[in-house]
């Protein structure tokens, strides 16, 4: 891990090759993450910011989403370097990777490390294989250009991409689970979710991935799913390419466009299900990425504009360090679980604790505890704010 200066975080991407909007689209899907998991009461939170119980999609659906297309946009502004060395480039993606996946195993353990029912799918080690397997290809497929050097390969990614869908999209209709048979999509039936039970276990599974009956029987960020993920970060990947290349957003709106009528589209055929990530999810959800990206961009990123710069302030701090904000989030979290703040009726957690205050202010509970959300994610900010300030970023 290590901690990499920057100049001031007004400058744009022409000065330090870091693109405003991409810092906070980061900040924006980590400030996502953060008021989905740290409500004051979990049963009155707003529905945009609670996941689909299964099929269709929310707000909420879209967080992750966008941080994987992001993980794609940082690897096309840096791909130049990367591929000069291969060699290099491969040690530093195994140890990203590697640094990733341990990091998300400690996260998931916190707060009592509770070894045999350690979750071991995660966030933190989704990111992990689909940056090493997007990025892999990136170097595996690069092409030469007479005056950039090496270039992403462009037809490459969107062939791979293409064939991961339809494949993924076969496997989930064709091939069939032992004792259920083939085309099944419930939780408990469909074939990645059978393969995440006999690979890790159930005990190592997320707790609430549940059926109607109550049993674990699935894992959102599991083994085969990652595939269709990494399309997402694919996408990022050829959006940060068109970026460098041009400075006209209009194509990258019309494929914005494009992805999610395409998801739509599917959605009859192959269900919009982001615990599976299905490929018909894959694609909506990279449209969406896209959109709020062009957005982003056409307001940050094409000189100056001073009253984005001030509204997004927030975001480019959480999304100048959004790993590190991730994990003081998530620590957050855990800690916050833990009765530990004792009152005259007993041991309270502070989520608990934190929502009673709220509610004592505030008469509307679904407000109160998104007040909750928003403490915490003001915390975090807060947290970061020096390390911003001086424009330290920290990187694995």
């Amino acid at each position: 891990m290590t901690i990499a200066a920057a100049t001031p975080s007004g400058a744009h991407a022409s000065a330090t090759n870091r693109l405003p909007s991409l810092d906070v689209l980061r900040g924006l899907a980590v400030a996502g993450m953060i008021l989905v998991v740290s409500p004051g009461d979990w049963n009155k939170a707003y529905a945009p910011l609670k996941h689909a119980p299964w099929d269709g999609w929310t707000l909420a659906d879209m967080v992750f989403p966008t941080f994987l297309f992001s993980v794609g946009l940082a690897i096309a502004l840096s791909f130049g370097k990367l591929a000069r060395d291969k060699r290099a480039a491969g040690a530093k993606i195994a140890r990203r990777a590697l640094i990733l996946i341990a990091l998300g195993l400690v996260l998931n353990a916190l707060p009592y490390f509770d070894l045999p029912h350690l979750r071991l799918p995660g966030i933190l080690q989704r990111i992990a294989l689909c940056y090493t397997l997007a990025t892999t290809l990136c170097l595996a497929t690069d092409r030469m250009d007479p005056d950039a050097g090496s270039t992403v390969n462009r037809r490459a990614l969107l062939v791979a991409m293409a064939v991961v869908l339809l494949g993924y999209w076969a496997v989930l209709a064709w091939v069939p689970v032992p004792g259920i048979g083939a085309g099944h999509l419930d939780p408990g039936g469909n074939l990645p979710s059978w393969i995440d039970r006999g690979v890790f276990t159930v005990p190592h599974l997320w707790p609430y991935g549940t059926d109607a009956a109550g049993a674990v029987v699935y894992d959102p960020e599991g083994l085969l799913s990652t595939l269709p993920a990494t399309v997402n970060v694919l996408v990022g990947v050829l959006a940060g390419t068109a970026l460098k290349a041009s400075k006209s957003r209009l194509n990258l709106l019309v494929a914005a466009v494009l992805l999610m009528m395409a998801g739509l589209a599917l959605d009859p055929v192959l269900v919009i299900n982001k615990r599976i990530w299905t490929s018909s999810f894959a694609l909506f959800s990279s449209g969406f990425s896209l959109a709020v990206l062009v957005v982003l961009s056409v307001l940050l990123d094409q000189g100056p504009a001073a009253l984005p710069q001030t509204l997004s302030f927030p975001f480019r701090v959480l999304g100048g360090n959004a790993i590190l904000a991730f994990t003081l989030s998530q620590s957050l979290s855990a800690v916050g679980g833990v009765p530990f703040i004792v009152t005259a009726q007993g041991r309270m957690t502070p989520q608990a604790w934190g929502d009673g205050l709220a509610g004592a202010a505030i008469a509307d509970p679904y407000l109160a505890s998104f007040a909750c959300a928003l403490g915490i994610l003001s915390l975090v900010v807060l947290t970061l704010l020096p390390l911003h300030r001086r424009g330290l970023h920290v990187r694995l």
